[in-house]
């Protein structure tokens, strides 16, 4: 019960966290952005019956705030893949972390089924099927082999992706992310309590939602969040939303199936994540055979827009280690 209320709460949340990034659109762009849209290539691939939305970005010329002109597949070694978590689309992924991923690789982002540019159908939604979609992603940008990052519930589509297709992924990345199911910890009883309160003004309940993506004293020191979270121009579709919390209450989730993973495995957590708390990583470590766990501190689980360039470093660092 506690699993399926956090998730369809959640769904609240996300929509509101939506509705600061749509505000955020009238934001002036700056040699960030611009870099972020020269790099950038973008497309669609097929994934069984929709078509799922795709960009490409980096990697940047050496000594250079000039991306490279190259194709799709002209760049050495395995791309990133970066999956997006619940209710979140492509867009929201920092700037920051992304240029700061692509500077030595390409990194590819895309909008999970019936989220942002991505289509959506009548079939059943199902973390198994959302890591197909990422498959269908691989395979539609001629990419055997990748690197995979999930954030969140893109950490749950990672697990899938990397269990059902091991020779596809190359390094793991999970991202304040857990092994789902029973065997998981879930928020404690205040953040539930904050979770679940939907009382107040618009004004009120987004307060209230990034008070639970970030810890108090870091907000207290950045009180806007068109400063850290990105502008999006993509449409939310509540419904799809709302499907995808029914899809995260009937995972069974994969402690039990992690120890086969073979794959290195870098696992980020935020010491103040108040919504995966961070004894999750611990409980993955544990499982996964060849994986670190790395803490934060005072990150929340909005990490990424508080460290992005300092997740970047990890990311690279894990990547770069031979």
């Amino acid at each position: 019960m506690m699993i399926q209320g956090v998730f369809s709460v959640l769904a609240s949340v996300f929509l509101l966290m939506a509705f600061v990034l749509c505000g955020a659109t009238a934001r002036a762009g700056g040699s960030e952005d611009l870099i972020m849209e020269e790099s950038m290539k973008s497309g669609f691939v097929q994934a069984g019956d929709v078509q799922i939305a795709w960009r490409q970005y980096g990697p940047l010329e050496a000594g250079s705030e000039i991306p490279a002109k190259a194709s799709l597949g002209s760049f050495s070694g395995p791309p990133l893949v970066l999956i997006m978590g619940y209710g979140g689309l492509m867009e929201m992924w920092p700037p920051a972390l992304i240029q700061g991923l692509a500077r030595d690789r390409r990194v590819i982002v895309f909008d999970n089924r019936g989220m942002g540019f991505s289509g959506s159908s009548d079939a059943p939604y199902s973390i198994e099927l959302f890591a197909e979609d990422a498959l269908a992603v691989l395979d539609g940008l001629g990419i055997e082999r990748a690197h995979v990052l999930g954030w969140s519930m893109g950490a749950f589509i990672a697990q899938e992706l990397v269990l059902r297709h091991p020779r596809r992924v190359d390094r793991l990345i999970l991202l304040t992310g857990s092994c789902g199911g029973e065997a998981a910890i879930w928020p404690d009883e205040a953040t539930w309590k904050s979770l679940t309160d939907l009382s107040g003004t618009l004004e009120e309940r987004i307060q209230r939602m990034l008070n639970n993506l970030f810890p108090q004293d870091w907000l207290r020191q950045n009180p806007d969040p068109s400063a850290y979270l990105p502008p999006i121009t993509a449409p939310i579709i509540d419904a799809h939303i709302q499907r995808q919390a029914q899809t995260l209450c009937s995972w069974p989730g994969t402690r039990d199936r992690l120890p086969t993973v073979t794959n290195s495995t870098l696992i980020i957590t935020g010491t103040e994540d108040r919504v995966i708390p961070p004894q999750n990583a611990h409980i993955l470590t544990q499982a996964l055979p060849h994986a670190r766990a790395v803490e934060i501190q005072g990150g929340g689980h909005g990490v990424m827009y508080q460290e992005p360039e300092r997740l970047a470093g990890l990311v690279g660092g894990f990547l770069a280690v031979e």
